[in-house]
């Protein structure tokens, strides 16, 4: 019975979220926004997608009450709100670094803050400093003592910031298995292997491989660890061949060479094969997949809001900025 409700759930929460993809950005609205006369009129265009009005904060205060308004009608609707926690965690996790960073210089944290994660950013801030992480989950809690333990030994802020990622896709892992979702579980390895082929071309292109990649890479993914660290940086295109990185992969093995030149095809190349996994779920009529395409479809657009604004803040032409912007969900 209660497999039934679920399923008679997430049609309802399907349906809804159908009608919801119609207000994502197309090609056509971005095209719009990078040809508008000012930024106001791009501004505009946010708003006819449903975006909250500009009170003030600028484009960073439209993107985070956007980002919390998605977060908190999902979490509302679907029978388990842990599917929207999979892709809030990231933010809880930027702010736990920016927060153990800022006390290790006595900085103020607070505007480096972001909104959208599990907890309220300034709840955490004064949580840390009263020495009471209460609602937290515990690997979160646990990941911000340790981390600081180690920041204050090492005062390395890359460890620390390691010791932090690890935490946030074990969290992520974790999550899936319990939600029963070998979908979202084949996105939290994919994830994975994306960070993992992002390590290694930076660290060849550093000239840091061996045991210092061995060191940085994470556990979870599709293609182990020690796969990555082993293979030649002119390799990676072999140990990622059968699967959707390939051409990523293939890429990134070109740019880790000496003299490489620019990441950009190979950064996009990496979102475009996240993108293309969760763009899956737009043939499946309902269910969990539904609600994992359409959140990512949102984090996918406010990284394309940004790009077209920075663009145009820095005078780029249309084409250049189309050029940089990732394949899009729908």
């Amino acid at each position: 019975m209660s497999h039934q409700i679920k399923d008679i759930d997430y049609l309802s929460i399907s349906t809804r979220i159908r009608a919801m993809e119609n207000r994502l950005l197309t090609r056509e609205r971005m095209d719009r926004m990078i040809d508008a006369r000012e930024n106001g009129e791009a501004m505009k265009i946010l708003t006819e997608c449903g975006y909250p009005e500009d009170r003030g904060g600028g484009l960073e205060g439209v993107l985070a009450q956007a980002r919390a308004d998605t977060f908190q009608d999902i979490a509302g609707a679907v029978p388990d709100p842990r599917l929207a926690e999979i892709f809030q965690l990231k933010y809880d996790y930027h702010n736990a670094k920016v927060i153990l960073k800022a006390q290790a210089v006595g900085a103020d944290p607070e505007r480096l803050l972001l909104a959208g994660g599990r907890y309220d950013p300034r709840e955490l801030l004064e949580g840390w400093r009263r020495e009471e992480l209460q609602g937290c989950s515990e690997e979160f809690q646990r990941a911000m003592a340790q981390a600081w333990t180690l920041l204050r030994e090492s005062r390395d802020p890359q460890q620390a910031d390691l010791l932090l990622d690890r935490s946030c896709y074990q969290e992520m892992e974790r999550l899936a298995k319990a939600l029963g979702s070998p979908f979202l579980l084949g996105y939290v390895r994919l994830s994975v292997d994306v960070a993992n082929l992002r390590t290694a071309v930076r660290a060849a292109r550093m000239g840091k491989e061996g045991d210092f990649l061995r060191r940085v890479l994470l556990p979870g993914g599709n293609v182990s660890q020690q796969t990555v660290a082993s293979a030649r940086a002119d390799t990676l295109g072999e140990v990622f061949q059968s699967g959707p990185l390939a051409q990523a992969a293939q890429l990134g093995a070109k740019v880790a060479l000496p003299g490489g030149g620019s990441l950009t095809a190979f950064e996009k190349a990496c979102d475009d094969a996240l993108t293309a996994y969760l763009a899956a779920a737009r043939m499946v009529p309902f269910g969990e997949q539904t609600v994992i395409g359409y959140l990512y479809a949102k984090e996918l657009e406010f990284t394309a809001v940004r790009t077209i604004f920075a663009g145009r803040a820095a005078g780029l032409d249309g084409d250049t900025i189309r050029a940089r912007l990732r394949q899009t969900y729908v």
